[in-house]
């Protein structure tokens, strides 16, 4: 008797855990952020499959790591010139737009987005907000108020000093340890006025300067010889404008001087008046300008040069625009083009050219052009 009792109260233990490991099994699942407690995993929750899903499997979380950004502010024909060339030379991995105009800002976005399948094309973002810029290795700036018809250069340089202290306050903001090229007219004005407004170091402040005029004269010497221009070499120095300072004492053809075949090269004396080829060089944006409204594709391709040198570190030559106090006896504060190193930390050196004693009194009177408009700016920082 007491045998048959321990078998059925034994039976009546096994049954009822049988009960409860089925209850177990069959109680709903609970939410995934609430999970089962015990030793019971819980069941995870169904997920529909996509095309994604079904196409890739993830291997490894990965964050963006962004080594050589760059940001161009204004979308403009120049900045987009500017954009274009840089996506076309692969410079950056990825490319941020600002602008004020927001639909502007997306069209061209979009279309250059469009392109992607047809170019190793990076990421593009774009904002009229500067936190799209974050982290940028080299800002570029192309914004700024254009000149109105009877303006003088003083009152449109004013006219960019409130706008020029916003962008530059938003830049540093985001990317502290960035490069600046300016592009904006008038460049070497608004060059010194970044520097001032950003209190960045001299060598990560450059203008884009003589850069272009240089590829001009260059270009118009081959036209005259028929020679490519690559295989001319010279230097436009001073102000990227009407008091430029062409270097006909290094004007060379594979290593030959120019000036040991005519001593009057480059002088109001020379019969073959190599002195229209300046004269050219400070009259093709007018004449642009005037044709089609605007220079942007010469002046895009000539950016994309200068940050190619910066970000690849190649340590290139460029006549670009820089504080040029102590040399050649000027002795204001303000920022000429002159032949320079560029690399990662921006300029690196300057060139000491030697120059004609001719050629050292128009870069000072370039100099003085410039500091008669710069010395009367306001600006909120000096």
């Amino acid at each position: 008797m007491s045998r048959a009792v321990g078998v059925l109260l034994a039976n009546r233990r096994v049954g009822a855990a049988r009960a409860n490991f089925l209850s177990l099994r069959m109680a709903p699942c609970q939410p995934a952020c609430f999970p089962l407690r015990g030793p019971w995993p819980s069941t995870p929750v169904y997920r529909p499959a996509t095309v994604k899903s079904e196409l890739i499997q993830n291997f490894t979380s990965e964050e963006a790591v962004r080594h050589s950004k760059v940001s161009i502010i204004g979308t403009g024909s120049v900045g987009t010139a500017c954009a274009i060339s840089i996506l076309l030379r692969g410079l950056c991995d990825e490319l941020a737009l600002v602008d004020v105009s927001e639909n502007k800002l997306k069209g061209e976005t979009m279309d250059l987005q469009h392109g992607s399948p047809l170019i190793k094309m990076p990421n593009i973002v774009a904002s009229k907000d500067y936190f799209v810029t974050a982290n940028s290795s080299l800002v570029i700036i192309t914004a700024g108020a254009r000149q109105e018809p009877g303006e003088s250069r003083l009152d449109l340089v004013q006219r960019n000093v409130p706008i020029f202290e916003l962008m530059i306050s938003n830049i540093i903001q985001h990317s502290p340890h960035c490069k600046l090229i300016v592009v904006t007219n008038p460049v070497d004005i608004l060059t010194y006025v970044t520097w001032k407004l950003s209190a960045v170091p001299q060598n990560r402040i450059i203008g884009s300067g003589c850069n272009l005029d240089t590829a001009r004269f260059r270009f118009l010497i081959g036209q005259k010889l028929g020679i490519h221009s690559e295989s001319c070499h010279g230097w436009v120095l001073g102000e990227h404008g009407d008091s430029s300072v062409p270097v006909w004492s290094g004007v060379n053809v594979a290593g030959v001087p120019l000036r040991e075949l005519n001593s009057d090269i480059g002088t109001n004396k020379d019969p073959e008046h190599w002195e229209n080829v300046h004269k050219d060089v400070i009259a093709s944006a007018y004449k642009i300008i005037k044709m089609k409204g605007c220079t942007n594709w010469a002046i895009g391709l000539s950016v994309a040069d200068l940050t190619e040198s910066i970000l690849k570190n190649l340590r290139r030559i460029h006549p670009v625009s820089t504080i040029i106090k102590g040399f050649y006896g000027i002795n204001e504060e303000v920022f000429l083009s002159v032949p320079c190193v560029l690399g990662e930390k921006g300029i690196t050196d300057r060139i000491k050219v030697k120059l004609t004693s001719e050629e050292q009194a128009r870069l000072r009177k370039s100099a003085e052009t410039l500091w008669k408009i710069q010395k009367n700016l306001k600006l909120k920082s000096c």
